[in-house]
């Protein structure tokens, strides 16, 4: 396994391990906030992920655009989004980072240029190829990436979003989460193309697929394919191969999965894994790395306690935000 501090200094691979805690962390309290009343809808967890967020967005600027879906909770932390706004946006509360108006599957953080999660199957994909659209036309030198699952390249708008991504030479990475099951259909049973990348192909944009779990590999492999982006390479795919460790929703009971696989993907965890290697390659010590997880309790605890303290929204946002001013 080739070393992992020749293209990164300490800070930088460190922050690598911090966000996947953080995310981590932030979703396992999501669980239990849930399972209390404290959040409710359709909640969609990030666990198991985490490598495929943090190491495809640590390769970009600060003022590229990133674009998700419903599991979007990584997503957004990973751009740079408050962990307490994002809590309180799960609370419903007026603090939120929608003001309570957004929830799980809708944030949105204009500062940090995370243009949103969409509840919508693949319905952030026409909003990805219009923001390469605008980038283009003002001819600036960003890219828009754009997660989405694997049910997401069975539907309409991926195959109209990525004809029209080629067509315009957009500087969009599309990036899709293969976690192998859209809901509770395994990929083998939607999909007459099992091996993803390759349907990248038939809109002529180059492709390959990235071991998901390695947030190493993602960040290495997301950095060339933005580099060609920004030299005017056009559009790019990337397939993740990865896996959420818990159902597609809180509401889902998660009986189409059996333990042996759970416990083949569980082995490969992209956090214990790359905690490993850096301990092995002297980069931290198991000391550094227990005050960086006590560090992001704290954090989360104090995400939970601003939530419940934040107010409700107040009545007269019912008429804000309906239309534009």
């Amino acid at each position: 396994m080739p070393k992992i501090d020749n293209f990164l200094d300490k800070p930088e691979l460190i922050e690598l391990y911090r966000k996947m805690v953080l995310i981590r962390k932030f979703e396992e309290k999501c669980a239990q906030m849930y399972s209390r009343g404290n959040i409710s809808g359709f909640t969609h967890l990030y666990i198991g992920e985490e490598a495929v967020a943090v190491g495809t967005i640590s390769a970009l600027f600060d003022k590229d655009y990133v674009v998700s879906a419903y599991r979007d909770h990584g997503h957004s932390l990973a751009k740079g989004s408050a962990s307490k706004e994002v809590m309180a946006e799960l609370f419903g509360k007026g603090t939120g980072i929608c003001r309570g108006l957004g929830g799980s599957m809708h944030l949105f953080d204009q500062k940090n240029r995370f243009m949103g999660g969409y509840a919508i199957v693949g319905g952030g994909i026409p909003i990805a190829v219009g923001i390469g659209m605008s980038i283009n036309y003002k001819d600036e030198d960003l890219v828009c990436v754009c997660f989405f699952g694997d049910g997401a390249v069975n539907e309409g708008a991926f195959h109209e979003g990525m004809n029209m991504a080629k067509l315009w030479n957009l500087p969009v990475l599309f990036v899709c989460e293969n976690n192998y099951y859209g809901m509770g259909t395994s990929v083998h049973r939607a999909s007459s193309v099992e091996k993803i990348y390759k349907r990248a192909c038939s809109y002529d944009i180059p492709s390959m697929a990235v071991n998901g779990m390695d947030v190493i590999e993602v960040r290495k492999n997301v950095s060339n394919a933005v580099k060609k982006i920004r030299r005017g390479g056009g559009p790019y795919f990337i397939e993740m191969q990865t896996y959420r460790y818990k159902a597609h929703s809180m509401a889902d009971p998660d009986r189409y999965r059996t333990p042996e696989e759970e416990a083949i993907w569980k082995d490969r965890d992209p956090i214990e894994r790359y905690a490993r290697r850096l301990i092995t390659e002297g980069i931290i010590d198991t000391y550094e790395l227990s005050e960086i997880n006590d560090n992001i309790d704290n954090e989360i605890n104090e995400a939970v306690e601003f939530s419940q303290k934040s107010p409700e929204p107040s009545k007269d946002m019912l008429y804000k935000y309906v239309y534009a001013e």
